[in-house]
């Protein structure tokens, strides 16, 4: 499918306003959710790591420390990824997989359109802009530490900055983008692939939607284990 993809390619006017309402619906669109997550998990995870800390020799810049190594290296790429699996990704095989039903897909293809460009490239081109939504999700699950750290009594602000510049390595960040860019790849492809190609009815296309959710989930675990063993061991 990927192959052609990138055959016989729509002419640009057309494509550049598919493009621009595949970057509203599935990028701008999912701010909400993931900022709303990432500054409460972010949160929880500062408060968890301070609760645990019950030993009064251990100092207390490591809230930071774990709060910055779980949101930058698993939290913000990972788990994001996989809510966004179900939020965006249902959204794309329930788009396609209605079109099929529909004979839209017939329709153009009858009408000589590549309709595995027409319909996945404008995603795969807006899931190009995912690391930008990661990089808020990083942001915003740091603060929210910050702010249960701080604001819940555990830490003061300058331990917690200086936890957060504690054995800093510039090379997690590239880590955390560069699996995040292979999960946007993902996200766009699975799931256009179970709407594209999926058979039967209205009731088939919620069974493809469910589908395309776990296998999208379970790749994206296997991709983020191969790229971990790849690039940090």
């Amino acid at each position: 499918m990927i192959k052609e993809v990138f055959n016989k390619p729509t002419k640009w006017k057309v494509m550049k306003p598919l493009i621009f309402k595949e970057i509203d619906d599935l990028i701008i669109g999912s701010l909400g959710i993931v900022a709303f997550i990432s500054f409460f998990i972010g949160g929880v995870v500062a408060i968890q790591t301070a609760l645990n800390l019950t030993n009064p020799l251990i100092p207390k810049q490591l809230i930071a420390f774990a709060t910055r190594q779980s949101v930058i290296l698993e939290f913000a790429p990972t788990f994001i990824s996989i809510i966004m699996a179900g939020r965006a990704g249902s959204y794309i095989t329930s788009s396609i997989g209605t079109m099929r039903v529909t004979e839209q897909i017939d329709a153009l293809e009858v009408m000589g359109v590549n309709a595995i460009n027409y319909l996945v490239f404008p995603k795969l081109v807006a899931f190009t802009l995912y690391p930008f939504v990661i990089a808020i999700s990083m942001f915003l699950g740091i603060l929210g530490g910050i702010l249960a750290g701080v604001y819940g009594g555990f830490i003061n602000m300058d331990q917690f900055i200086q936890g957060l510049q504690t054995e800093f390595i510039p090379f997690h960040v590239f880590y955390a983008f560069a699996k995040t860019f292979l999960f946007g790849i993902i996200l766009a492809t699975i799931p256009s692939f179970h709407g594209f190609y999926m058979k039967g009815g209205a009731l088939q296309v919620g069974k493809a939607s469910t589908t395309s959710f776990v296998w999208t989930s379970v790749v994206i675990i296997l991709i983020n284990y191969i790229i971990t063993q790849l690039l940090l061991s």
